[in-house]
């Protein structure tokens, strides 16, 4: 697929000075980039966040308020 992108003049220049440093073309620097972009945002929505479980002795609704949760739950 072909598409037109307009960088402007001093980041191209970089962009070029780059490629040229690492022996590349500036398209296969733009395709890495994208490609790290879209990994990163492509892990970012899969992990699972672990929430700490706060063990009661009478099970229902805790009524917590921060100093309580900073008492039960240990913070580094």
């Amino acid at each position: 697929m072909r598409t037109t992108v307009d960088i402007p003049d001093p980041l191209y220049r970089e962009l070029k000075a780059q490629a040229a440093r690492e022996g590349s073309s500036v398209k296969e620097i733009i395709l890495c980039s994208v490609q790290a972009k879209l990994a990163q945002a492509k892990g970012k929505s899969g992990k699972r966040i672990v929430a700490p479980i706060i063990k009661s002795k009478r099970p229902g609704t805790l009524h917590l308020d921060n100093a309580k949760i900073a008492e039960l739950v240990p913070f580094p």
